[in-house]
């Protein structure tokens, strides 16, 4: 069974430079693509809907789910960083979607730690910004505690955020690809067309929620101790 990222194509940009697209990075552009036209469909929905021309009933909808996620986040961090709730909200759009192109017979990107560490550093660097400039002082101070001889282990405990993030979301995702790619490569065709239906309903749709939510979660609650003293 071969499990390593297929390159699709490789572009040499000099000598010592070549671009490769990779399959992760082909689903990435597809899940992209499909979010951004699903955006515009909506604004354009909605836009008829002020102007009277349409039914609510999108309007609803979308109000509820982003008063929905707006609730959530005050709720589960802090006030001061309530701004970044539109950027939590399309990562998590995006982490779902991506962690649930398994149905549709496409390799998530999040099986890829290339996919998922870009993320978390960008979890990590929204740590950082919302600590220094909200309690900048503080922030620094809190590196030190409750010792300065404790400085060695806050600095490498922070650091190992972005790693433990990035790393949950990689090896769950991974473990239900190689699972159900597996059980397609050994399992008899009869029992290839029926039980791999309970795989991907669990590894690609519970689980794939369940990670995503884990992840913004996380990221939301880090950002939010970071933003309070």
């Amino acid at each position: 069974m071969d499990f390593p990222i297929r390159i699709f194509r490789y572009i040499e940009i000099t000598d010592n430079i070549t671009f490769y697209i990779t399959e992760t990075l082909a689903v990435t552009w597809i899940i992209i693509f499909i979010l951004t036209m699903f955006a515009i469909i909506v604004r354009i929905k909605l836009r008829k809907w002020e102007l009277m021309t349409v039914s609510p009933g999108l309007q609803n909808f979308v109000e509820f789910t982003v008063e929905t996620f707006e609730r959530f986040f005050k709720n589960s961090s802090s006030p001061k960083v309530s701004y970044l709730a539109p950027w939590f909200f399309a990562l998590f759009v995006f982490l779902l979607v991506s962690n649930m192109v398994g149905v549709i017979g496409l390799r998530p990107p999040t099986a890829d730690w290339g996919m998922t560490f870009p993320l978390a550093v960008t979890s990590f660097l929204l740590m950082q910004f919302a600590g220094l400039r909200h309690r900048p002082k503080n922030y620094f101070k809190s590196f030190f505690k409750p010792v300065f001889l404790f400085f060695p282990l806050n600095v490498v405990g922070e650091l190992a955020k972005p790693v433990s993030l990035s790393f949950r979301l990689f090896g769950n995702v991974l473990a239900g690809v190689i699972l159900v790619s597996l059980l397609y490569g050994i399992a008899p065709l009869l029992f290839r067309l029926g039980f791999p239906i309970f795989l991907h309903a669990y590894f690609d749709i519970i689980s794939g929620l369940l990670q995503a939510f884990i992840f913004t979660i996380l990221s939301i609650t880090f950002v939010g101790l970071a933003a309070e003293d």
